[in-house]
């Protein structure tokens, strides 16, 4: 591709960021990054209470985020942040272990969890072989086509018809594996922090984000905060890019010509050669003219209601610790507080972020307003009562797609949209919501297409 086309993209977020960077890396430097917030980092978003960050979006990354870490070192920094703690209590706020092996009563229990995590590792190095490679190219035909989650990450491509099994909903696939109760071990990670439920969610997403390596890291809790929050990663790489996003920018037509691409921005029209949207591709329809093929499969898109409250916490009752409430991690419990979060063991004075999920395929999504008050009322059950609830959230989160949908190759048949009128697709739903993920995949598209 010509390094001098000009390119638009949307989205200032880690996706939209990320992608800039590694297209400088490769020598381009005529691009515009068009956000319409006034600030960088999409999800990652981390407000300062007393003096410190605190997270409303993205918490936490492991030592196998590599794109996280070519942020950091293209802008020179590293993960300096509070070290992450957490316990767990049941819904009537008695603090305990689920998995305590030292407890007589658990210990028939851990050992089956043991062996089928044992087991679980042995068949995604075995029997689904290419299962973590960034994105989903070639899964629901069973085939692999990515770049290796290594700290190289080399490029693999392969043939593997077992992979046709990630497109079950995690449930399914664990039941069919025989290994049901190592979803004990993935949920904590996965649900609480927007991503859906079990049996509605295509493996293919679980196992992708959380492949071996970062599940054992979340699991020893061997993860990375930094000090100024998730926003300040984003933050940072935006006054280190050649061409800092554009904020307060909004879009509000692209129309499709005469091969260039003709945004209105504020009133004003810009002409492009490439466009790369990072953006929802499901809310393109309301200021950009769809081809009939993007029309259809972006209204296949789905999302997760997902709600964040930083709270203030009545005197006497701040938490010790960051406390998971698995017994309301099910789709019958949605609505409820699941996870709350307890940025800096150190402080009292910060307020704490609760976590929630209004929705699951298939059942009434509960209102914003029961989904407030029951988290509120869970913290009180907790003997976490807040007294003032401070910032809040309810996010356009976890963009994707069901499993009869993935089954039939939704991400192949737009994979092959890819470059199609000179558009190019990045951002979550092509990948996963996390920060890393959205980073990979837009590394990955400019290595393909730039």
């Amino acid at each position: 591709m010509d390094k001098n086309n000009r390119i638009a993209i949307l989205g200032g977020g880690p996706a939209g960021l990320s992608l800039a960077m590694y297209l400088e890396k490769k020598g381009y430097a005529n691009y515009v990054i068009y956000e319409k917030s006034g600030r960088v980092g999409g999800k990652c978003c981390s407000p300062v209470y007393n003096g410190a960050a605190i997270e409303l979006g993205a918490v936490m990354g492991a030592p196998s985020y590599y794109a996280v870490k070519d942020v950091e070192e293209y802008c020179g920094f590293t993960h300096d942040g509070p070290s992450m703690k957490r316990e767990f209590k049941r819904k009537d706020g008695t603090v305990y272990d689920p998995f305590d092996g030292n407890d007589p009563k658990n210990v028939p229990h851990m050992k089956r969890i043991r062996k089928q995590l044992a087991r679980m590792a042995l068949l995604l190095e075995t029997k689904y072989k290419g299962y973590d490679v960034n994105g989903h190219r070639g899964v629901a035909f069973g085939r692999y086509e990515g770049d290796a989650a290594t700290p190289s990450r080399p490029h693999i491509e392969g043939e593997n018809p077992n992979l046709k099994d990630l497109s079950l909903p995690f449930k399914e696939f664990c039941k069919l594996n025989k290994v049901p109760l190592i979803q004990e071990m993935w949920i904590g990670p996965f649900t609480p922090f927007g991503y859906g439920y079990f049996d509605e969610i295509p493996a293919a997403y679980v196992l992708k984000y959380l492949d071996m390596q970062t599940l054992l890291n979340f699991t020893k809790v061997n993860l990375w905060t930094w000090k100024e929050g998730t926003e300040s990663i984003w933050r940072r790489l935006n006054e280190k890019l050649m061409h800092p996003a554009a904020l307060n920018s909004l879009v509000t037509s692209i129309e499709r010509k005469d091969g260039k691409v003709f945004l209105t921005v504020n009133g004003r029209e810009e002409v492009f050669d490439i466009l790369v949207i990072t953006s929802p591709l499901d809310q393109l329809g309301s200021f950009m003219k769809l081809r009939e093929e993007e029309q259809e499969h972006f209204s296949k898109i789905l999302t997760v209601a997902y709600d964040t409250f930083a709270v203030d916490i009545e005197k006497g009752d701040y938490p010790e610790h960051s406390y998971y409430i698995l017994e309301n991690m099910t789709p019958t419990r949605r609505g409820h507080l699941q996870v709350y979060y307890k940025r800096d063991e150190s402080r009292i004075d910060l307020p704490i972020v609760t976590y929630s999920i209004r929705s699951h395929l298939g059942k009434r999504t509960l209102s914003y307003k029961r989904g407030k008050a029951m988290v509120l009322a869970d913290l009180a059950l907790a003997k976490n009562k807040a007294s003032k609830v401070l910032e809040e959230h309810s996010w356009y989160y976890f963009p994707h797609v069901d499993s009869s949908t993935y089954a039939s190759g939704w991400y192949d048949e737009v994979e092959a949209m890819q470059g199609k009128e000179n558009t190019f697709y990045a951002g979550e739903v092509m990948s996963f919501g996390d920060m890393d993920e959205v980073s990979e995949y837009s590394r990955e598209l400019v290595e393909r297409f730039f």
